[in-house]
């Protein structure tokens, strides 16, 4: 048997069918109001003529869904968490499960099953380890960085060029930028 606990949707629908029924509301503006075509406000109304306001809930409404996990098995991979397999990740534990005891389940399943049980993955992943930044040189002139730039400085048309760009590490003032043929040591040196 249906829950008879209507949602508010359901009732929207039963105060507007009620007013149709009191003939103080067409049924094409019942259907506009409702947001349904003026063919299934026919259906609803006598739907709802037959069998009452049960007919305005879900008829799938108190059932389990077809691809619900049993309570069995989901007692089962509980119990292989807790023993067999204990350490395993969810990942790894759903491939266990599937390979040597024939459950086949998903991994998003699996986790959701054992997370209701109060059982947690036993690997948590790494946080990224982040770079830490080199500190400035103190004074200016104890380190150069030099670096190449191969590009057609010229215009599309004209040659490739390395822009030789040397700059100081304390101040980030250029010291030296030159144009040469190649990425050399030669062209930076005085």
């Amino acid at each position: 048997m249906k829950d008879l606990t209507l949602k508010q949707l359901e009732q929207t629908r039963l105060h507007v069918l009620n007013t149709v029924l009191e003939h103080q509301l067409p049924v094409v503006q019942a259907a506009e109001i409702l947001g349904v075509s003026e063919r299934h406000a026919w259906r609803l109304l006598a739907a709802y003529r037959r069998e009452g306001a049960a007919a305005l809930a879900h008829g799938n409404r108190g059932r389990k869904p077809r691809n619900t996990v049993s309570d069995e098995e989901a007692n089962a991979v509980v119990q292989l968490a807790s023993t067999t397999y204990a350490g395993a990740n969810h990942t790894h534990l759903t491939e266990l499960l599937k390979e040597r005891e024939g459950i086949d389940l998903s991994r998003p399943t699996v986790r959701r099953i054992l997370t209701r049980a109060g059982v947690s993955s036993p690997r948590h992943r790494r946080p990224p380890k982040h770079r830490v930044r080199r500190q400035r040189m103190p004074q200016a002139e104890m380190l150069v960085q030099i670096d190449g730039s191969l590009h057609r400085w010229l215009g599309e048309d004209g040659p490739q060029f390395t822009l030789l760009l040397a700059v100081d590490d304390a101040t980030s003032a250029v010291v030296s930028a030159v144009f040469g043929p190649e990425e050399d040591t030669r062209a930076t040196s005085p």
